[in-house]
């Protein structure tokens, strides 16, 4: 669990959150769900989280989010209902093109996007012309650069939660199991467990 923490918190860094920051999390699987933690440790403002799923939206607000909620039932033009002005700095999840326009979309003129999420092919779609006109900075983050003595340093001070994001748990001979349950999506993380 520390490895998907530091991916996290890699995210985190690359968003130059700043104390107070509003932030979204677009898309609410493990390490949305950790994002969403390590952004109200590090003193973010409110926390807006979507997830098309909703036992990850509840997840979501168990974990801080202010709100979280279903991208289908939020049209763009009702986004500053939900964000006012934008978002200072969103964090796209999720790998999908329609994650990626949520992101932008969600985030205030001059604000930040991070793009961690993981799209099913090598390559994603997004609409310029929202982060051309707001003058968006897009950030690109892979796995968790050099953060491992942070993310222990979270977990064993209580800061982040691990433990329940662990909704299955299965032996090394249950594998084909545990990825079942995972292509299911109606967890949250599952672990194998080798001995």
């Amino acid at each position: 669990m520390l490895e998907p923490l530091g991916v996290a918190i890699h995210a985190l860094d690359l968003g130059h959150v700043r104390l107070g920051a509003v932030a979204a999390v677009v898309g609410c699987g493990p390490i949305g769900l950790l994002l969403t933690q390590v952004l109200r440790a590090a003193g973010a403002g409110p926390v807006i989280a979507f997830d098309p799923l909703p036992h990850r939206r509840a997840a979501a607000t168990r974990f801080g989010a202010a709100a979280a909620l279903d991208p289908a039932a939020v049209a763009p033009g009702d986004l500053s209902r939900v964000t006012g002005d934008g978002v200072d700095v969103a964090f796209e999840m999720a790998g999908t093109g329609e994650a990626v326009q949520l992101a932008m979309l969600a985030t205030r003129p001059g604000g930040r996007v991070v793009l961690g999420g993981i799209p099913a092919s090598d390559r994603i779609a997004f609409g310029a012309s929202a982060a051309r006109r707001k003058g968006l900075t897009i950030a690109m983050a892979r796995r968790m650069n050099e953060v491992y003595p942070r993310a222990i340093g979270l977990a064993a001070g209580g800061q982040v939660e691990l433990d329940p994001l662990v909704t299955g748990r299965f032996s090394l001979a249950g594998a084909p199991d545990a990825m079942a349950a995972a292509a299911a999506r109606t967890g949250l993380k599952v672990i194998v467990e080798p001995s």
